[in-house]
Order: structure tokens, then sequence, then C-alpha cells
């Protein structure tokens, strides 16, 4: 089992200016169609519904999932549609990684989950132990609030199904 970075790559305060930032180019179909603070809220909720679940396999599904929403909202924040025709396609992980190279070892973590996520959403029993449910529930929380400071958001809730604004 790969180590769970342990540090955030930004510190709380120091999130770069946005013109420091390299927008680089990711296929126009890998791209969210929701806003960073929209995936992020979407990703909130993942985690709460993950923290809920009883069942370590779909706990440790849907806090991956929640990853994967933080991470999606990088690439709203971050990538700018490549001009072309379309790529094969591409892991979400790997574009992280192609447009915040600072998030690389949250990236190769959560890549390495991606199989044992797919089974466990395949109903595949025990496939995911308590223990690895709950690893990856808290790994996913704080690479959400590590993506949140990055991008300099905050958390906003739904409310009525909108976010709050």
């Amino acid at each position: 089992m790969p180590v769970r970075p342990t540090a955030p790559f930004v510190s709380p305060g120091s999130a770069p200016a946005h013109d420091e930032r390299q927008e680089l180019p990711v296929p126009a179909h890998a791209l969210p169609h929701r806003t960073p603070r929209e995936l992020i809220a979407l990703a909130r909720l993942g985690l709460e519904e993950a923290a809920e679940t009883r069942k370590d396999g779909l706990r440790y599904a849907t806090a991956h999932l929640a990853a994967l929403r933080a991470a999606a909202a990088v690439l709203a924040a971050r990538a700018r549609p490549a001009p072309g025709r379309r790529s094969r396609l591409t892991s979400v992980w790997s574009l992280v990684v192609m447009v915040a190279p600072e998030l690389s070892e949250w990236a190769a973590f959560f890549a390495a989950g991606a199989t044992k996520r797919a089974a466990a959403e395949a109903g595949i029993p025990r496939v995911v132990t308590a223990r690895e449910a709950d690893d990856l529930l808290r790994a996913a929380e704080q690479f959400t609030a590590v993506v949140e400071v990055a991008l300099g958001l905050s958390y906003q809730p739904l409310m009525d199904g909108r976010l709050a604004s």
C-alpha cells in the first residue's frame, strides 16, 4: 500500500496567485463541466456520504470518488482546453500531475487505489477492509482540504440543491 502524502503542498494563506500558475492544455473532453467551487462542494458531500456508509467497500469507493471530484476541481481551475482532436483516455490523476505537479504524491496515492475502488463498486466482497476504508476516507478529506487551500476556496454547503454564493 502506498504511503499517503503527509504534508499539504501549500501552506494556508500562501496559495499561489492566479498569474503565477501555469495553465497547461488538457484535452477538452477531459475537462470538467462544473466550476471548481461546485466540484469541491460535491467532494465534501461525497465525504459526508462516505463517513455515513457502513459497508467498507462502499465507504472506500465513495471516499475515492470524493477525491476524484477534488482532483477535477484542480483541473477546472488550472487547465485550459487543448486545441485539436480528442486524445486517448487519460486518468484524472495523470492530468492533475500535468497541471499541478506539486500534487504528484497525492495523485500516485489515489491512482494506486483506483483498481480497488472499481472492485469495491462492483460489489466484490472483502476487497477492502474497514481500516483501508477509514484510511482512504481520512486521506480523501485531507486531499480535499489541500485542494481547497491551493485554489483559495472555502467550503460552502449546498442550500436547496444550489451552491451558496
